[in-house]
């Protein structure tokens, strides 16, 4: 049996929200916009000035744009669907969703995946416009959950 404790007397007040759909759509969305703001404030105080054009530390500019790429992920997440039971959503899996809702924002998806999540993420490139433009890529994608 479990038991309440209230702490020297004072009572805590619970207040029940009615949870929709559209609640959860907007604060996946509100999180993906925070993953997007944190990626670029990594990329501004923590990645450095190399030469003109270029970070100078490949350590941030990936965990930049991995943090970015999440937001994606979690702003997609909010509009898919579930998948079966046991399995896990893969690129494929939010290809083939996209493929059926624009064709516009699979592009920018697939264009996103490559600039922030392979490009950026894994290899460390440290141009800006590469990560700059996967982080359009995904102000886009994000943009388009927003509508849909």
């Amino acid at each position: 049996m479990q038991s309440f404790h209230f702490c020297s007397g004072e009572f805590f007040n619970f207040v029940l929200m009615k949870v929709t759909k559209e609640n959860l759509a907007d604060s996946s969305l509100d999180e993906a916009e925070r993953y997007l703001a944190n990626a670029r404030e990594i990329l501004q105080t923590k990645a450095g000035n190399g030469v003109p054009g270029y970070y100078a530390d490949a350590k941030y500019v990936k965990m930049a744009c991995n943090t970015a790429w999440n937001g994606v992920l979690v702003a997609l997440d909010s509009k898919i669907p579930l998948p079966s039971r046991g399995n896990r959503k893969t690129v494929d899996f939010y290809k083939q969703y996209l493929t059926t809702k624009s064709r516009k924002v699979l592009n920018d998806f697939i264009s996103a995946y490559n600039y922030l999540h392979l490009f950026s993420g894994y290899d460390g490139d440290v141009n800006r416009k590469t990560a700059q433009t996967g982080l359009e890529l995904a102000e886009s994608i994000l943009d388009w959950c927003r509508r849909n």
